[in-house]
């Protein structure tokens, strides 16, 4: 059936662990994953409340798909209402932690109240039980991990933790597991240090409970997997580059955010591309990229894993970094990078080991970095507010030295650690934030592609690509191509995928199988492992539901049409260079035709008719 029917309710005020069967009413209609855990958190928390209190709370939601055999069916998903943005948050990641929840029997785990010291959960298929975490509170994911294992005597429990950055509310903290795959958007990591919450440790040898049709799920997998392995971006490009197969593609396309989004090209995108992981060091004769890695169940296999030049300046002293570990993927090399104007791979590789072992989610540290550094360049920063520190663009050492403050709370990382949209209102500012609802945008220009400012404006939990991922169409001609420097008919391409993606993250199964896949790839897929019919048509209504519902609460949380906006820079200052050249992000056409596409009207609210529609 997919779902394992089950799902455990974790009161931390009072220290309680209380299974309980899922709602498989809402399952037929949400699916799982974030449309499942979005209908609880609707149903359960009041969208005003403070995303930092006890009453908010925190999901941990798997996929019907999760620890299956379908291919890439690892992920899992944490739902709450924000810290960074205020909105529904619903932050998704890879590695093997979802997986072996699902296996452990729960389909989900949501997190009440706030334990009155620090804890961790353990779960070892049908028990659970609060174990207290004194001795983790302070130190990093990697250690918390390493500790967990030891403690119960088994390297192959899975954990989710939060480091330095969650325990002390970096408002962009994320969950990591697996030590360097993450939930890591919106500051659910935020989230889970308010709540006393250290980790969650899992361990599940069950299975998932019975699906539906065997033989047929056999086949629907196997022929969603033949198409993976035909499909050359799945079966070549991710393998080899990752995502930073995009670094040179979007930098001569004249889309890359580039020194806070002035420019949008940057010159030294090539030596801190996919490309250039692959090549050997002067220093050492090695290059930055060790191998790739894969996540639970997954034949692409897009996972960066590197190590960085021992001898360069940010681990001359430090062997505990000299080791492999997570390398950077297209977001963090251009956040890291091109915001920065930093060109320095092994400086970026350095930041990125930082967010991993103290949970920061990199897009929103690398832009607040470029945001303070356009202050400190104006003269409204001074090194008297930096703590001696010159922040200016291209400085790899002040990128370094900031990642390390932010991590452990320390001088100027404090105010990084606000996130740009606050500390540019602080100074005066807040047109030099290059955010969405309080959320940094990500590494696509939305001058030089029109879709990605109404992907960005429109998004529920603040700019986002892995929401409406229209740089497929409009760039890379998946399923069909677009204009990247026309608004026309983007409404309709922006609702699409929006719905789609909705319905993917609902799954249990990568958003990454859509460069190859179609829904009718993954219809069969479901259609096979849950009971019910699961059609095609059935799934886009599903992603339509939940991005509606995802909308209702975040207008019940008191944001409105005024937030379905962008930078003004984006909307005022024309492209300097490349095809975009001239060119501004033309939201004000696109957003009226989306308002109609969706059903909602001139204010940005669903009309009657599309709730009844959709049954909200």
């Amino acid at each position: 059936m997919g779902w394992q029917r089950k799902i455990l309710r974790v009161n931390l005020t009072e220290g309680t662990c209380t299974a309980e069967p899922l709602n498989m009413a809402w399952a037929a209609q949400y699916l799982g994953q974030r449309g499942l855990a979005s209908k609880y958190l609707f149903e359960e928390v009041d969208p005003k409340v403070d995303p930092l209190s006890p009453e908010n709370k925190l999901i941990f939601a798997t996929g019907p798909l999760t620890g299956t055999i379908a291919s890439t069916g690892g992920r899992y998903s944490v739902i709450t209402k924000g810290a960074l943005t205020g909105a529904i948050a619903c932050s998704n990641s890879g590695g093997y932690f979802g997986a072996e929840l699902k296996m452990a029997g729960w389909d989900m785990i949501i997190f009440e109240g706030r334990a009155p010291k620090p804890v961790y959960l353990y779960i070892e298929n049908d028990h659970a039980e609060l174990v207290d975490a004194g001795d983790l509170w302070g130190g990093s994911v990697w250690h918390t991990q390493e500790a967990i294992q030891k403690r119960h005597q088994d390297p192959q429990i899975r954990v989710a933790a939060i480091g330095r950055a969650g325990e002390n509310q970096v408002l962009f903290a994320c969950v990591v597991n697996d030590l360097h795959r993450a939930a890591g958007r919106s500051g659910v990591g935020a989230v889970m240090g308010s709540k006393n919450l250290k980790a969650v440790a899992v361990r599940g040898t069950l299975g998932v409970a019975g699906i539906k049709d065997p033989q047929r799920f056999l086949e629907a997998t196997a022929a969603a997997k033949k198409v993976l392995a035909e499909h050359p971006v799945t079966s070549q490009g991710l393998p080899k580059y990752g995502t930073q197969v995009l670094m040179n593609v979007i930098n001569e396309v004249g889309a890359l955010p580039t020194r806070n989004a002035r420019e949008v090209q940057f010159e030294g995108a090539p030596k801190i591309s996919g490309e250039a992981m692959h090549e050997p060091r002067p220093t050492d004769g090695k290059p930055n990229l060790v191998r790739n890695a894969a996540c639970f169940a997954c034949t692409i296999a897009c996972g960066r894993i590197s190590r960085i030049d021992p001898n360069h300046f940010t681990v001359k002293n430090k062997p505990e970094y000299w080791g492999a570990s997570g390398g950077l993927e297209y977001e963090n090399a251009w956040s890291l990078g091109a915001d920065t104007g930093v060109d320095d791979l092994e400086a970026l590789t350095y930041a990125n080991f930082i967010c991993n072992e103290h949970g920061m989610d990199p897009i929103s540290f690398g832009a607040t970095v470029a945001a303070a550094m356009e202050l400190y360049e104006m003269g409204v920063l001074t090194t008297e507010h930096t703590g001696g520190l010159e922040l200016r663009f291209g400085s790899a050492e002040a990128l370094a030295r900031l990642a390390e403050l932010t991590a452990h709370g320390e001088g100027f990382g404090r105010e990084i650690g606000l996130g740009s949209r606050r500390l540019c209102e602080k100074y005066g500012h807040p047109e030099l934030s290059m955010t969405v609802k309080g959320q940094e945008f990500p590494a696509y220009d939305p001058r030089g592609i029109q879709g990605m400012g109404l992907t960005y404006a429109t998004s529920n939990r603040g700019a986002c690509h892995l929401r409406s991922y229209t740089v497929a169409s409009e760039v890379l001609g998946i399923p069909h191509k677009t204009d990247p420097l026309s608004p026309d008919g983007k409404a309709e391409l922006v609702k699409a995928f929006q719905d789609a993606t909705a319905a993917w993250d609902s799954t249990g199964l990568c958003l990454f199988t859509s460069f190859a896949w179609t829904l009718a790839d993954i219809a069969p897929q479901i259609d096979a492992a849950c009971e019910g019919e699961w059609t095609v048509e059935r799934l886009a209504e599903t992603g339509e539901r939940i991005w509606n519902l995802e909308r209702e609460f975040n207008l019940r949380a008191g944001l409105t049409a005024k937030d379905d906006t962008l930078p003004r820079r984006l909307l005022e200052e024309p492209a300097r260079s490349g095809p975009a050249k001239g060119k501004v992000n033309e939201l004000g056409k696109m957003l009226p035709e989306y308002y109609r596409v969706r059903g909602w009207g001139e204010d940005g609210v669903p009309t009657t008719e599309t709730r009844q529609r959709l049954g909200l």
